[in-house]
C-alpha cells in the first residue's frame, strides 16, 4: 500500500469538504441563521489536517487497483464521519451515530433519514442536508479529478472504484477530460431541471435542493411529504428528470456528439426503459381503483416507479397502501436499481442483463453441449473477468443482505420491514415496504442497527469490494 497518496488524497479530500462547507455558511447568513457557526470549528479542523496531509509527496504516483479501492472506501468512510459534525454540533441532531446516518445517506445519496420532522431543521442544515446528495451523486473524487486532476498514472482505477457500476471507461482520452465532462453534463442538467421547476412556481430554496436530491438520485426534501403537496407540473418533472438521472452518462455523450445511432441500440437503455414501461403499466391497472381517474394513477404509478428503479426514493403517495402485486413490483425495482454509469443505485440494469443472457446461454447448453455460445452487450464481448466480478458482486450482496437483516431483526419489526429496509440502504433508495411509520424513516430502529445500515449504505453506494478489501491484511501491506 502506498501510503503517503492514501494520506495525501484524503487530505485533499478534506479541503474540498471544507470548501463545500462554505455554503451553508454562505445560507445561514443569507437566513440570518445562527446555525451556520456550527460549520466553522469543523471547516477549521478539515483544513488543519487537510493540508499538511495534501502536501506530502510520495515516491510512486502510480495507483493501482489496490491503492484506488482503499482511496475510495477511506474517503467516503471519513467524508460521512467530517460531515455529520455539524449536524452533531448544532444539536440539530443530537445523536451522533444519527447524525453519522444522515450524512452518510446524503453522501451515498440513499436518502434514508432518521428525522421525524424535517421541517425543524434550519435552512443551512437542510442546504448540507441536499447538498451531499449532489456531491455523492457523481462522486467527490471523481470531482477533484475533474477540477484538479492527479499527478500519476492509473489514476482511472480512482473513477472506476467509486463509480456505480460493471465498469467504467474513460469516454475522452484524458481521465481528467472524462470527470470534467461527466460533471458539465450533471451540472448542466440540475441546473436545468431547477430552472424547470422555478417556473412552475416552486420557491427558490425548494426547488434547488430537490434538483440536488433528484441529480444524485438521493431524494432528501425539505418538507415531511416528500414531493405530495407539490403541484402536478413539478412531480412530472421530477418523474423526467429521475429517470433521465437513471441512464448511464456516455449516452449523454453519445447524444452530444450526434450519434444517435448507437444510442437507440444500446441494450442497457432498451432494458431499462422497457421495464420502467412495463412496470408504469403494470401498477397502474393495479391501483387504477385508489385513485378518481386513471390519469391520476398512471401519475402517481409512474412517479413511484421512477422513484425507485432511479434510487432516488421520493414519494407522492404512500404506497404502503397499495396492494401487494404493486408493492412486489416495487420491492424487485430497489433490487433491479438504475444503469451503470448513472448516479443511481441498486444491483444495476447492466449486470441484471447480463446474468439473463447467461442463463439464456446455460439453458442452451443444457439441450446442445457442444454449441460455443458467448455473451456480448451492445456488441461488446462479456470476458470471464466481468462475469466473475458480477457474481461476487451477487454472492457479497446476498451475504451481506442476509447479516445485515439478522442483526437488525433484534428490533423485533416485521419480516418484511428488515428485509425492504437492509435492500434499501444496500442499494441506496430511502424508502422501504411495511414501513414502522408513514414517514418511512429509520428514527424508530435502535443505535446498533442504524450503524449496521449506515454501513450498509457506504457499501451498496461503492459497491462492495472496495469497502471489503479494508478488512483484507494484503491491502495494508507495503510493496
Amino acid at each position: 500500500m502506498n501510503y503517503k497518496l492514501l494520506l495525501k488524497i484524503n487530505g485533499k479530500l478534506l479541503m474540498l469538504e471544507a470548501a463545500f462547507m462554505l455554503l451553508p455558511v454562505i445560507t445561514a447568513l443569507i437566513y440570518r441563521e445562527s446555525s451556520g457557526l456550527s460549520f466553522l470549528p469543523v471547516i477549521a479542523l478539515l483544513l488543519i489536517i487537510g493540508i499538511p496531509l495534501s502536501r506530502l509527496n510520495p515516491r510512486r504516483t502510480e495507483m493501482y487497483a489496490r491503492e484506488g479501492l482503499a482511496i475510495v472506501a477511506t474517503s467516503w468512510i471519513l467524508m460521512s464521519l467530517a460531515g455529520a459534525l455539524p449536524f452533531y454540533i448544532s444539536r440539530e441532531i443530537p445523536v451522533f451515530i444519527d447524525a453519522f446516518f444522515e450524512t452518510a445517506s446524503g453522501f451515498t445519496t440513499t436518502g434514508a433519514s432518521i428525522l421525524d420532522d424535517v421541517e425543524t431543521l434550519s435552512h443551512s442544515m437542510l442546504f448540507w442536508r441536499s447538498f451531499t446528495h449532489w456531491v455523492g451523486g457523481m462522486g467527490v473524487l471523481v470531482f477533484i479529478l475533474a477540477i484538479a486532476p492527479l499527478a500519476g498514472s492509473y489514476t482511472v482505477n480512482l473513477m472506476r472504484a467509486e463509480s456505480p457500476g460493471p465498469q467504467v471507461e474513460k469516454v475522452t482520452p484524458k481521465i481528467g477530460s472524462t470527470a470534467k465532462l461527466l460533471y458539465l453534463i450533471y451540472a448542466f442538467l440540475t441546473l436545468l431541471q431547477f430552472v424547470l421547476m422555478c417556473a412552475g412556481g416552486m420557491p427558490v430554496f425548494d426547488s434547488l435542493l430537490t434538483a440536488f436530491g433528484t441529480a444524485g438520485t438521493g431524494g432528501f426534501g425539505v418538507k415531511n411529504s416528500s414531493i405530495a403537496d407539490y403541484s402536478t407540473y413539478i412531480q412530472s418533472v421530477i418523474t423526467v428528470f429521475m429517470l433521465l438521472y437513471g441512464v448511464n452518462f456516455s449516452i449523454y455523450y453519445m447524444i452530444l456528439l450526434k450519434k444517435i445511432k448507437p444510442v437507440f441500440k444500446n441494450e442497457e437503455l432498451r432494458f431499462y426503459l422497457g421495464i420502467v414501461a412495463v412496470a408504469i403499466i403494470l401498477i397502474t391497472a393495479n391501483v387504477a381503483n385508489r385513485f378518481e381517474t386513471l390519469y391520476e394513477a398512471f401519475h402517481h404509478s409512474a412517479f413511484q416507479v421512477a422513484a425507485i428503479i432511479s434510487t432516488t426514493g421520493f414519494t407522492t403517495v404512500n404506497f404502503n397502501d397499495w396492494p401487494s402485486f404493486s408493492k412486489s413490483i416495487l420491492v424487485l425495482l430497489m433490487l433491479f436499481g438504475a444503469s451503470a454509469g448513472s448516479t443511481g443505485g441498486g444491483m444495476k440494469i447492466s449486470r441484471i442483463l447480463i446474468m439473463l443472457k447467461f442463463i439464456g446461454i446455460e439453458a442452451v447448453r443444457l439441450i446442445h453441449p457442444r454449441k460455443v455460445n458467448t455473451i456480448s452487450i451492445d456488441g461488446h464481448k462479456v470476458e470471464y473477468e466481468m462475469l466473475k466480478n458480477i457474481f461476487l458482486y451477487f454472492l457479497c450482496y446476498a451475504g451481506l443482505l442476509a447479516l445485515s437483516v439478522l442483526i437488525i431483526s433484534l428490533d423485533g419489526y416485521s419480516f418484511t420491514t428488515n428485509v425492504t429496509a437492509t435492500i434499501s440502504a444496500l442499494s441506496n433508495i430511502g424508502p422501504y415496504v411495511d414501513a414502522i411509520n408513514d414517514a418511512w424513516n429509520f428514527s424508530s430502529f435502535s443505535l446498533i442497527s442504524k450503524l449496521v445500515l449506515t454501513i450498509d449504505m457506504i457499501f451498496g453506494r461503492l459497491e462492495i469490494l472496495p469497502v471489503l478489501i479494508l478488512f483484507v491484511p494484503d491491502t495494508w501491506r507495503r510493496k
